[in-house]
């Protein structure tokens, strides 16, 4: 089978499931990154192991399982991360939220950095990579996503602290120095929502990084903020990845820790996602 005539085989079977752009541009993905072809118009012939591969993908991608997951990897920041089912795959609006970090935190300012929830580690290491003189570190609950986001550091070449503990415990607060900044995208989403979650979600990330224990959904948001007051630095900064609908919700708790200049961020999309506070 010639690649220019296997890659549109593969649009037209996952059209089943995405709309013909998406298709088109998953497909052009599992090409590059699974079979390291960028030139989708050749004639030459898919070898036969890449074509039996290829056929698995499809199928796969038929049957709903996101592709970062069939292919092991994400694109996030102009970076590769390695995913898997211990871990959430990195949003773009995520990303925005690295953004704004490091636009209110120029080169050469150092900073320390705690990111409760790491995952795949893409906050922390996103930001290691651009502001190196930084010390960051990455907290999980999860052995497995700490797992993965160690290697994610050591495929970047980066020096990252990752740990394991659960944030709601207060009990292990005290094993905490005090940073500078500290950034979360938590779990937001109460038990009883699950039933609103698309299959794809539901079926194959993990429900640890997306579910609260509780009908609670503010309750990381709650916790972090209070464990926030205590471990950020005079003037230190508290960053939020938000619910677009909780937005107003969460600022009113972090302005009843006592923090200032707290305000919500629009996404590209219009959307209130990120919130951004002042220490007092």
């Amino acid at each position: 089978m010639k690649i220019a005539h296997a890659y549109r085989g593969l649009v037209r079977q996952i059209t089943a499931v995405y709309d013909e752009r998406e298709a088109r541009n998953i497909a052009r993905l599992v090409f590059e990154d699974a079979f390291g072809v960028r030139n989708l118009n050749r004639e030459d012939e898919l070898p036969t192991e890449q074509a039996s591969r290829l056929q698995d993908i499809a199928q796969r991608l038929i049957n709903g399982e996101p592709w970062q997951y069939i292919l092991g990897q994400a694109d996030f920041y102009g970076l590769k991360f390695t995913v898997t089912s211990d871990t959430l795959i990195p949003r773009a609006e995520t990303e925005e939220l690295v953004y704004e970090i490091l636009q209110d935190h120029p080169v050469g300012s150092g900073r320390s950095v705690l990111d409760i929830g790491t995952g795949t580690g893409c906050i922390p290491l996103t930001l290691k990579e651009h502001r190196p003189n930084w010390a960051v570190a990455g907290l999980d609950v999860s052995q497995g996503a700490l797992e993965v986001a160690s290697q994610n550091a050591a495929q970047l070449g980066s020096v990252v602290h990752f740990l394991q503990a659960d944030i709601l415990d207060e009990q292990s607060w005290p094993r905490f120095p005090v940073y500078d900044l500290i950034v979360s995208n938590p779990p937001y989403i109460p038990p009883s929502e699950a039933r609103l979650m698309p299959k794809h979600v539901l079926e194959h990330e993990p429900h640890l990084a997306l579910f609260t224990d509780t009908e609670n959904a503010l309750v990381f948001y709650e916790v972090i903020a209070r464990f926030a007051k205590a471990h950020l630095s005079s003037g230190g900064m508290l960053y939020y990845e938000l619910n677009e609908f909780n937005g107003a919700e969460v600022l009113k708790t972090v302005e009843s820790q006592g923090f200032k200049m707290a305000r919500l961020k629009q996404d590209m999309s219009g959307k209130p996602r990120i919130l951004r506070a002042v220490k007092g």
